[in-house]
């Protein structure tokens, strides 16, 4: 069972968001908060797997949440709920320990997909989200994209691979059935990929794979 907590200040946001992550009988939502002060007190006391996070709350907004979270309780994953109009906060976020990015307006079925994959180790990117995230470097910053592949290319073929679908959203668990490795032969790999590459979690790799071109925003 993957055990979640909801933060958003709409009592009707929390309700819908609640019913579709409990449409899957392997999800179940252990609390509901308002804002992210009640956040990191619910999971510091309910430790779930998985927090939903809103970005904009009163008291303490989401990024702030998930940085305290991520810091003091690291067993719980954060996913962050975002809507099309707080593209500044996307890139304040990458760094802030989420796993995951979604959109509310998104279909339902990503926001199950999202907490499964950060649930199971993963990193999610709404597809729309990483189009955003990688639409400066393609539109014009030749420097940045050539600093992504430059990165890629000191990386081993296999390396390489495992960074591809773990771009692409792949729990270690996939990403060893798919290369045919044991999974902590991948936590090998992905730990040697974080430091080769310079960054501090799963999110950003799968950004710079993004940036890099070995994964598609579809």
């Amino acid at each position: 069972m993957i055990r979640v907590l909801i933060a958003d200040d709409e009592a009707m946001m929390r309700a819908g968001v609640r019913a579709i992550l409990e449409s899957d009988s392997e999800i179940e939502v252990v609390f509901e908060a308002a804002n992210g002060r009640e956040a990191i007190d619910g999971t510091q006391r309910h430790r779930p797997d998985v927090a939903v996070l809103d970005i904009r709350m009163p008291v303490l907004d989401g990024l702030s949440a998930a940085a305290e979270i991520a810091a003091t309780v690291p067993g719980t994953r954060v996913v962050m709920l975002t809507t099309f109009g707080e593209d500044d906060y996307i890139e304040r976020a990458l760094g802030g320990g989420a796993l995951g990015f979604l959109l509310k307006a998104a279909d339902p079925r990503e926001l199950i997909a999202g907490v499964r994959a950060v649930s199971e180790g993963g990193a999610y990117l709404s597809p729309d989200i990483a189009r955003r995230v990688i639409a400066p470097y393609r539109a014009g910053d030749r420097t940045r994209t050539a600093e992504a592949r430059e990165a890629i290319d000191g990386l081993t073929e296999r390396e390489r691979e495992v960074l591809a679908l773990l771009g692409a959203g792949a729990s270690n668990a996939e990403i060893g059935t798919q290369l045919h490795l044991v999974e902590g032969t991948v936590k090998g790999y992905v730990s040697a990929i974080l430091v080769k590459l310079g960054v501090r979690n799963r999110v950003e790799a799968a950004v710079l794979a993004y940036r890099a071109g070995i994964v598609a925003a579809e």
